[in-house]
């Protein structure tokens, strides 16, 4: 059986990574969908999708799990949006998600939707750890090691710092 499991991974945390080891568990093989792949250089999406395939796919080296990273571009029409991620994706059995729209998106289509708790939410969330990135907090113990690899490589602090001084519509 196939999975599918989205997100923007903005950046890729231990959150995601507890979620994709259950994932793993259940499914032979997962498609993971790098969602808004066209945004990146903002404070809410400081990434491009490049970088964010990077991220997921030395992460995902330790799990014992074969896996396709696939960037999905927005697409702002909601009604055929779980189309829109079928025709950019391997063929899948059930997709993953906590987001309220992407499960009923999914379900509408006839796909199977499972839920998994959320985990630490309060500290595990893009937000957070942007926030830590900006201001100098202690982002790297809440990604895998592979992630603060690869955002140290593209100087992604840096990055984000310079564009949360000039960035001020997100």
């Amino acid at each position: 059986m196939r999975g599918f499991y989205i997100g923007r991974f903005q950046p890729y945390h231990d959150g995601h990574h507890r979620m994709v080891a259950e994932i793993a568990e259940e499914v032979d093989e997962l498609v993971i969908g790098v969602g808004s792949a066209g945004d990146s250089h903002t404070t809410r999406n400081p990434f491009t999708a490049g970088e964010r395939v990077m991220m997921v796919t030395k992460a995902l080296k330790e799990l014992d799990i074969t896996t396709y990273v696939v960037p999905i571009e927005d697409l702002d029409r909601n009604a055929v949006w779980a189309s829109h991620v079928r025709s950019m994706t391997p063929q899948f059995d059930v997709a993953y998600s906590n987001n309220p729209l992407v499960v009923r998106l999914f379900e509408e289509a006839g796909v199977d939707v499972r839920q998994s708790h959320m985990f630490q939410r309060e500290v595990l969330e893009g937000t957070e750890i942007r926030e830590r990135l900006t201001t100098g907090g202690d982002w790297e113990s809440l990604v895998p090691d592979a992630v603060a690899d690869t955002i140290r490589e593209v100087d992604g602090v840096e990055r984000i710092r310079k564009i949360s001084n000039t960035d001020t519509s997100e």
